[in-house]
């Protein structure tokens, strides 16, 4: 069967590849700790399983409107009403099977081929991927030397007449930064001026510590509305991942057509979990300032354990669940004979010689680096770190 260059062309999502090696060791018996996917471990709210269990009941187990039953898109508008002051009627709202999807529609919505997208890097696994299924050419705005915050002096050099859309994820994964207001008004400011599109992808707006603060960049630059498609969803602050539940907000005009292409694709998200997510963004904001205490709790305990490693260094994060550092001092060395060639070498031995699952860095468009994350119990996150610290006291 011919394969079509489109998908060979293709990087497989390194989280997932780690994941699914990590989950493969454990079949086999092996006491593997993954630090790799993205993935809270506490249970889904207790409402949101309220509401899925009523919905089954009810009979609520068929077809949906395509962009999401009226009840979650009227709650996504009271949750942006409440969170942020912002204003959106559920015209504007569209509920996708997850947050990944309603990113690849707003893409697809905005570029045609040849079309420039600015990707701060590092980044998330699967934006550059996404903006070359539709023949975009993703920019890349490195922002390793200024703590991962982007510069606007490097921001205006990487715009051109081409400049279709600008992807900006705050909290970020993988680095954990949190941009600043200062940084959030340049770029929304630049957006107005060249009129680019801004995909702000917001999905760990709940995961800020340190006394730190998430800006909604509409609080900032209000005059960017017509420019802005936001992207959230009840995966990460919820703990919801596997009931699949994204939703996007923006100018009506844009998000009916995002609403078409995905009824196209998936047509409606499972109305199940439509209807538990209803009941998490209703009922369950206790439950995320939990989740959110014990993932502070692990983040301190994630930080000060790596401070105590050799070869590596990191800025400590602000927000996500993710620490993201640099192993350069690493690469070159070897344990038990075999080579540290680079970032994705150093994963793959810590995980045969240690059973400690890792991301490489260069997933993300930057070698040299890794991300773990500490989504993860204490116990584990202890036991996990002990491993990678023997390891790394191991090197020759």
């Amino acid at each position: 069967m011919y394969i079509s260059q489109r998908a060979r062309n293709m990087e497989p999502s390194a989280t997932l590849a780690v994941t699914a090696k990590a989950k493969s060791l454990k079949r086999e018996g092996k006491p593997v700790i993954s630090f790799g996917a993205g993935e809270p471990d506490f249970d889904s709210p207790a409402s949101a399983i309220r509401y899925a269990e009523e919905a089954m009941k009810g009979g609520q187990t068929h077809y949906t409107p395509g962009i999401g039953i009226p009840e979650l898109r009227e709650q996504v508008c009271a949750y942006y009403k409440d969170r942020f002051g912002l204003e959106y009627s559920p015209a504007d709202v569209v509920v996708g099977s997850g947050a990944k999807p309603l990113l690849y529609e707003a893409l697809g919505c905005i570029i045609d081929p040849g079309d420039e997208v600015l990707v701060f890097t590092p980044a998330w696994v699967s934006y550059v991927e996404q903006i070359r299924f539709f023949d975009g050419v993703p920019v890349l705005v490195d922002t390793s030397k200024t703590d991962f915050i982007p510069r606007i002096v490097d921001v205006k050099k990487a715009v051109t007449p081409k400049t279709r859309a600008m992807i900006l994820n705050n909290p970020s994964n993988p680095t954990g930064a949190i941009y600043d207001e200062e940084c959030l008004r340049d770029l929304g400011k630049l957006a107005v001026e060249h009129n680019i599109a801004i995909i702000y992808d917001e999905i760990y707006e709940r995961l800020v510590y340190c006394g730190e603060k998430h800006h909604q960049i509409l609080n900032i630059v209000p005059e960017a509305r017509d420019l802005t498609i936001i992207i959230n969803g009840v995966s990460k602050a919820f703990a919801m991942t596997g009931w699949r539940i994204g939703y996007a907000l923006g100018p009506s005009k844009m998000m009916s057509y995002i609403g078409d292409l995905q009824g196209h694709i998936t047509s409606n998200a499972s109305s199940v979990a439509q209807w538990a997510s209803v009941g998490a963004l209703k009922e369950a904001d206790e439950d995320v300032k939990t989740m959110h205490k014990a993932f502070s709790a692990r983040r301190d305990l994630t930080v000060s354990l790596m401070k105590e490693m050799p070869y590596i260094t990191f800025t400590e994060p602000k927000g996500a669940f993710y620490v993201w550092f640099n192993v350069d001092q690493a690469i070159g060395k070897s344990w038990k004979g075999q080579k540290i060639t680079d970032d994705a070498e150093l994963c793959k031995i810590v995980l045969e010689a240690k059973y400690v699952a890792l991301v490489p860095g260069s997933a993300f468009m930057s070698p040299g680096h890794v991300r773990i994350s500490y989504s993860n119990s204490e116990e584990e996150i202890r036991e996990g770190l002990g491993r990678f610290k023997e390891f790394l006291e191991e090197l020759e």
